[in-house]
């Protein structure tokens, strides 16, 4: 049987064009070069059933350590209900279903600001 190819991290984030360069510079910073698989998906953890399969896929394959899900401000996807707290409440949902299924792989959430600031979401 062949050996798993191993990775730190599956990183799950919106497609918007307007994120990508400070993405990726936070990416790099945090994950380094081509230890992540990287999920980019339209509102993020909005359709978390799709992002799921996604997810499921990549620790099945790459034994990841950490799930990553990054929501931002303005997102498209959401519309006018895209304000902060369903945001929040959105990645504090599917943090929860993941530590469900996945117990073992540690999960962290994030708000992306537009500015570009990474907001750790830490529930308590």
């Amino acid at each position: 049987m062949a050996k798993k190819n191993i990775t730190n991290a599956v990183i799950v984030h919106c497609i918007d064009f307007r994120l990508q360069k400070g993405l990726d510079i936070w990416i790099k910073k945090n994950y380094g070069y081509g230890n992540y698989d990287r999920v980019s998906l339209a509102g993020g953890v909005f359709d978390f059933e799709h992002i799921l399969k996604q997810i499921e896929i990549s620790a099945k394959l790459h034994d990841v350590n950490q799930i990553i899900l990054v929501n931002h401000e303005d997102c498209g996807a959401y519309g006018v209900e895209g304000n902060y707290e369903r945001h929040k409440s959105d990645l504090e949902k599917a943090k929860g279903e993941l530590g469900k299924i996945f117990p073992t792989i540690e999960t962290k959430i994030f708000y992306l600001h537009l500015g570009g600031k990474f907001e750790e979401i830490i529930q308590i």
